[in-house]
C-alpha cells in the first residue's frame, strides 16, 4: 500500500512539474505569437468563445431563473423578496458565473482543443511540422491557449448578464417583484471589488481550462484510445482544479 502511495505521489509531482514547465514555455512564446500571429489567435477565440455562446447563454438564462425562484422563495420568509436582484447578482458575478462557465468551457471547448491536438499528434501532423522546422508549440498550441484565456472571461460576462436577465424574467415578470427595487438594490450592494473578484476568477479559470486542454492533447498517446482518455482527463482534471482554485481565491479575497 505504501509503495502504491509512493508511486502515485511521485507520478503527481512529476506530472505537476512537467505541466509547470510546459506553462512557462507557453507564456514565453505568448507575446511573440500574439503580435506576429494574431490571426491565429482570433480564429481560436472564435472557436473557443463564439462557438460556445449557445450553451453558455442557455445555461445562464436558466441558472438565473433558478436563482430568481430560490431567492424569492427563501427571502420572502424574511419579507425581503425585493432583494432577489442582490441575491442573484452576488451569486452570478462572484461565484456561479465564473465557475459554471469554466465547467461548460471545459466540456465544450476544452474537449475540442484536446481532441484536436491529440488527433494531430496521432496522425503525425505535429511530427511533420517539426520536420519542416516549424515549432508545433508556437504554431498550434500557443494560439489555442491564448484563445481560451481570452474567451473565458468574455463567456463568463455573457453568462452573468444572461443570468441576470433570467432572474429578472422570473423575479419581476413572473413573481411580481418591484423592478426598481430589483435593480436598485443590486446596484447599491454590488461593489467594484465583487466584479473584480469575478473577472479575476474567470481569467484564472480560463488559464486552467486552456492549459489542461492543450497539455492533455499535446501529451496524448497517439492512438484513438489515447486521444479519448486525454479528452476525458481534460474535463475531470479541469473541474477539480477549478473548484479547488475557486475556494482558494474566494478565501484570499475574503481575507483581503
Amino acid at each position: 500500500m505504501l509503495r502504491d502511495l509512493y508511486i502515485t505521489l511521485r507520478y503527481f509531482v512529476t506530472t505537476f512539474g512537467a505541466m509547470t514547465i510546459f506553462l512557462f514555455e507557453l507564456l514565453r512564446h505568448t507575446p511573440r505569437v500574439f503580435f506576429k500571429r494574431f490571426n491565429l489567435v482570433v480564429g481560436q477565440v472564435y472557436n473557443a468563445g463564439a462557438l460556445s455562446l449557445v450553451i453558455i447563454m442557455v445555461s445562464g438564462l436558466f441558472v438565473g431563473g433558478v436563482l430568481g425562484l430560490q431567492g424569492y422563495d427563501n427571502l420572502q420568509r424574511f419579507n425581503a423578496e425585493d432583494a432577489v436582484g442582490t441575491f442573484a447578482g452576488f451569486a452570478l458575478v462572484k461565484e456561479l458565473g465564473p465557475v459554471i462557465t469554466a465547467l461548460l468551457f471545459a466540456g465544450r471547448a476544452g474537449t475540442a482543443l484536446a481532441s484536436e491536438i491529440g488527433l494531430m499528434k496521432a496522425t503525425d501532423q505535429l511530427s511533420a511540422m517539426e520536420m519542416m522546422a516549424v515549432n508545433p508549440v508556437t504554431r498550434v498550441v500557443v494560439p489555442r491557449f491564448i484563445g481560451g484565456v481570452i474567451a473565458m472571461p468574455l463567456l463568463a460576462g455573457v453568462f452573468s448578464a444572461v443570468g441576470l436577465l433570467g432572474a429578472h424574467l422570473v423575479g419581476v415578470t413572473l413573481l411580481q417583484v418591484d423592478v426598481g427595487a430589483f435593480w436598485q438594490q443590486m446596484q447599491q450592494t454590488l461593489e467594484v471589488k465583487d466584479v473584480v473578484e469575478g473577472i479575476f476568477k474567470s481569467f484564472v479559470f480560463g488559464m486552467i481550462a486552456s492549459l489542461m486542454a492543450v497539455w492533455e492533447g499535446y501529451n496524448a498517446i497517439p492512438t484513438a484510445e489515447g486521444v479519448g482518455r486525454a479528452t476525458t482527463r481534460t474535463v475531470v482534471i479541469t473541474a477539480i482544479a477549478v473548484l479547488i482554485s475557486d475556494f482558494m481565491i474566494t478565501a484570499a479575497f475574503l481575507k483581503g
